[in-house]
């Protein structure tokens, strides 16, 4: 289901700390990029912080440039962006900052948290999940019901553990201090647990006075049926991919992306590319690698459109290409019309043989874009 972009941002000192213990909050980063936050945080619709950086830091989170507050007005958007907490106890200080600055609030909590947090008279929409907070369905309640597209989450520690060790962070920005704190008992930016393997890709590197602000994304896929926020970066490449095929009036355009569990790149392809006018874009991928790559049983392909499972031009279609390459999952953009092959059902095949099959619809959009004069 669809959520929100969701960037953490955080500066950490040269040991990988947030702050220090002593009684005031240690300033990691200067004057430069604390506006760089602000210009951030004007960018966003929502931004995240958990009960315990409330409890800790009282911080306000406000988009502190008038002008920046203006431009989002004359956008059509409130001055400040929606203010997230989440806790499970509900047990929060009603007087605290975050509730009396800035715009609209809201608590994401559960069932007892929220009678606790209405007892307390927290000025806030108060949203109980259930038993539990789940981040999945907090995220998808933001997005459908808050309208929330991007998310900024700055922090703490564990919230920002939680959401990469999940795979649903999109992005991280780090702004690295030139200071060490050296202290055990000091809050750290990254807990233990397991995270996603592969390494990050590095976006972005800026200095900003003595600060290095780096900006990084994941690239490792997510297994089975569950999708991490590297499929949507990679699904989001392959419809770009599309957007190169040579036009035509009998066949659909297509972009795919073969990547390795570990987040590498072994190929891309799309239909009609180069000389062959009948090549489909999964079929163009998996002839550049060879068939005995043992890095494909753990691989993921990435396609535009659905893998078709019958087709006139070759002997093989290309959900059968996935298969005999012994891949295993699949994710996808839009599943097949009827434009060309009655019943098509690629997604069918794919999982009657073993393989995972995701389906991404809110980016079926971008994959129908070539498409609108074939399905209109």
């Amino acid at each position: 289901m669809p959520h929100p972009y969701v960037l953490l941002s955080a500066a950490v000192s040269l040991d990988g700390y947030l702050d220090d213990t002593g009684p005031e909050r240690l300033l990691l980063s200067g004057p430069a990029d604390f506006d760089r936050v602000d210009e951030v945080r004007a960018s966003v619709d929502a931004i995240l912080v958990g009960a315990g950086t409330i409890r800790a830091d009282n911080p306000r989170l406000l988009v502190n440039s008038e002008r920046r507050r203006a431009d989002r007005v004359a956008a059509g958007r409130s001055a400040y962006p929606l203010k997230v907490t989440v806790s499970a106890s509900g047990e929060l200080d009603p007087a605290a900052r975050f509730w009396h600055t800035g715009g609209e609030k809201v608590l994401y909590t559960t069932d007892q948290g929220a009678e606790r947090a209405r007892a307390l008279g927290l000025a806030a929409d108060i949203v109980a999940l259930g038993d539990d907070v789940g981040w999945r369905p907090l995220l998808r309640h933001l997005h459908d019901v808050r309208g929330v597209r991007r998310l900024m989450v700055e922090g703490g520690g564990l919230v920002h553990t939680q959401l990469l060790q999940q795979g649903l962070a999109d992005e991280l920005q780090l702004a690295l201090a030139p200071l060490f704190v050296g202290d055990p008992a000091a809050p750290r930016l990254f807990g233990p647990g397991a995270y996603q393997g592969g390494r990050l890709r590095l976006l972005e590197t800026r200095r900003i006075e003595d600060v290095v602000l780096m900006r990084y994304e994941p690239t490792a896929p997510g297994t089975g049926e569950v999708a991490v926020a590297a499929d949507r970066h990679w699904l989001a490449l392959a419809c770009e991919l599309a957007a190169l095929c040579p036009p035509s009036r009998t066949a659909f355009s297509v972009g795919a992306v073969v990547v390795a569990g570990d987040g590498t790149e072994l190929a891309r392809g799309y239909s009609r590319e180069g000389d062959d006018p009948v090549v489909h874009a999964e079929e163009a991928a998996l002839a550049k690698l060879d068939p005995a790559d043992p890095r494909l049983a753990g691989a993921t392909v990435y396609s535009s459109l659905e893998p078709c499972a019958r087709r006139a031009s070759r002997p093989k279609p290309c959900a059968r290409l996935i298969l005999d390459a012994g891949v295993r999952r699949v994710v996808t953009a839009w599943r097949e019309p009827d434009t060309f092959v009655e019943s098509a059902d690629g997604s069918g095949l794919l999982a009657g043989e073993g393989a995972d099959v995701v389906v991404l619809p809110e980016y079926a959009e971008r994959a129908q874009a070539p498409n609108r004069h074939l399905v209109g």
